[in-house]
């Protein structure tokens, strides 16, 4: 009987630990595709992905309304975005020349046969460039242009929908002699899934196409809601768990009324279920709720971080927050619309003073005379991204969030066996 005690006992133990592999994975699987929306076979999390495919559309059905395909090709996440005003979103390095070349690559990818050269890619671009109608002007003459289109084929073979077999895109770019081409395996299906849209844009007719940029992204991904109380709920808690999972924070005052009582009545219960299923921290304040990845993993734009770009940053964020917690010691709490901004050039200036004492920690070019107006411009945009700061008509407005930046003087400690290090600010600690 003890032998069968102890084998029942073992039988318990190696089912907990089934168990607990089983949650962990499903929780490794969710925070890969909320990174990796769009997977190709290739990536490292995709077999669990298959293996977790069942549970992970149950949870992203319930909890978001983002469908999920998975299938051996790959797997597509479609996150509709909680909210498409947000002028921060889009890829690294993208303007709308860009965005444009993209889609018109992918128009021509899915005329295309299963290979593609660079060279004839670019010559399908010049022909969908040149259709009336399209208010775009492109042409392989000059360099620059045909980095353009190698920069979108790069991001095209980042996201798996291009598999390079022979070639290199840097000698297309130099020479365009005959061999400086490259060819490229089309991957049909990854292609299928690039636009992540309720409803595709050709389906309208000219006269029925929203007019506005906004009121056509709305229309894209705005889905259908059920006319019953049931279906307005789910509908809000669809838009804000979108919002706590893509956005760095959510402001109670940028919720409409509707939104605004929903989440204040439900923004606990909800934090506990997102967090404890993604792995994230929730931090409630008065003026909103961020769910926060302690890792990292799950942030475009980490803070603090490495190199000048972010040191620089996090030196802005830090005196914003300074400068913004001596304002309101001296008087009143101000209403958030009417809180006084710094301008641009105030914070150019502090970090032309910062160099003076850690310019030895930046790379050389941001040392030169002059460089605290780009270093500026690239930290109120990383702060914008964060939704730390808000940037209008030249006047950056800290916002609540900025507060947990606010940290005590950096401290720089030499030794002998090591480089100086600056203790504060750049690690972000007190």
């Amino acid at each position: 009987m003890k032998a069968v005690r102890d084998n029942r006992g073992d039988g318990r133990s190696i089912s907990l630990q089934q168990q607990r592999f089983q949650r962990e994975e499903f929780r490794a699987c969710l925070r890969a595709l909320l990174m990796t929306p769009l997977m190709s076979p290739a990536h490292e999390d995709f077999a669990a992905v298959r293996r977790q495919a069942e549970a992970l559309r149950e949870w992203f059905s319930r909890e978001t309304g983002w469908p999920l395909q998975v299938e051996r090709e790959g797997a597509r996440l479609f996150k509709y975005p909680g909210t498409v005003s947000d002028a921060t979103r889009g890829l690294p390095g993208y303007d709308r020349r860009r965005y444009v070349l993209l889609c018109l690559a992918c128009a021509a990818l899915e005329r295309a046969d299963p290979q593609i050269t660079l060279r004839l890619l670019g010559e399908r671009l010049l022909e969908l460039a040149a259709e009336p109608g399209l208010d775009f002007t492109f042409t392989l003459e000059a360099q620059h242009e045909r980095r353009e289109l190698v920069w979108v084929c790069r991001t095209l073979l980042g996201l798996g929908v291009l598999h390079r077999v022979a070639g290199d895109e840097e000698t297309f770019v130099q020479a365009r002699g005959e061999q400086a081409d490259a060819l490229y395996d089309v991957q049909r299906r990854m292609l299928a899934g690039m636009l992540a849209a309720v409803r595709g844009p050709s389906t309208w007719m000219p006269q029925e196409a929203p007019a506005t940029l906004e009121e056509r992204l709305r229309a894209l991904v705005d889905g259908h809601v059920a006319d019953s109380e049931e279906g307005r709920r789910t509908a809000l808690r669809h838009q804000l768990a979108r919002r706590l999972l893509d956005d760095p924070v959510v402001y109670i005052e940028t919720l409409d009324p509707e939104v605004r009582a929903y989440f204040l009545n439900q923004r606990g219960t909800m934090a506990a279920r997102l967090g404890d299923a993604a792995g994230l921290v929730a931090e409630q304040r008065a003026e909103g709720l961020a769910l926060v990845d302690e890792t990292g993993f799950l942030t475009d734009v980490a803070m603090p971080a490495e190199g000048t770009d972010a040191h620089v940053t996090l030196l802005v964020a830090e005196h914003l927050a300074a400068g913004q917690r001596q304002r309101k010691s001296n008087g009143a709490e101000l209403a958030p619309e009417l809180v006084r901004g710094f301008r641009e050039h105030d914070i150019a200036d502090f970090l032309r003073e910062a160099r003076t004492r850690y310019g030895r920690y930046w790379r050389k070019s941001a040392r030169e005379p002059g460089a605290e107006r780009e270093l500026a411009a690239i930290a109120i945009e990383r702060l914008e991204k964060l939704q730390l700061a808000l940037l209008k008509d030249g006047t950056v407005y800290p916002l609540p969030a900025l507060a947990r930046f606010a940290l005590g003087e950096a401290q720089i400690r030499e030794t002998r066996d090591v480089p100086a290090v600056a203790v504060g600010p750049l690690f972000g600690l007190t």
